[in-house]
């Protein structure tokens, strides 16, 4: 078993809270609406970390690297601390939802 083997909790986890496909997110990155104004600081920044989110999304599991792995736990912590252990689908503030949808979770559809 390769060291940079993905758990499947993990996979499971990350492709279930990223409920946007690869282009749905592509083309969301590429708008104004995901830019820098929607981001709170440069470390909590969604556009990079999105960036890598639709190379992830690219992949077999097999091909994943220890970085990509990284960005996937990012991922999960990142939505799980916004949405909860159990999130429902909701509206909420506009720049709240942004940030979501700049790592491929769109907090509005189901899970």
């Amino acid at each position: 078993m390769a060291e940079n083997r993905v758990s499947d909790d993990l996979w499971n986890e990350f492709h279930q809270l990223v409920n946007m496909t690869s282009r749905e997110l592509e083309d969301w990155l590429r708008t104004d609406a995901a830019g820098e104004a929607t981001e709170p600081t440069p470390d909590e920044t969604g556009h990079e970390l999105g960036e890598h989110v639709v190379h992830i999304l690219g992949k077999r599991r097999a091909d994943l690297t220890g970085d990509d792995m990284a960005a996937m736990e990012r991922v999960v912590r990142r939505v799980r601390q916004q949405r909860g252990d159990e999130p429902e689908p909701t509206a909420g503030d506009a720049h709240w939802r942004h940030r979501l949808m700049s790592v491929g979770h769109d907090p509005l559809r189901t899970l």
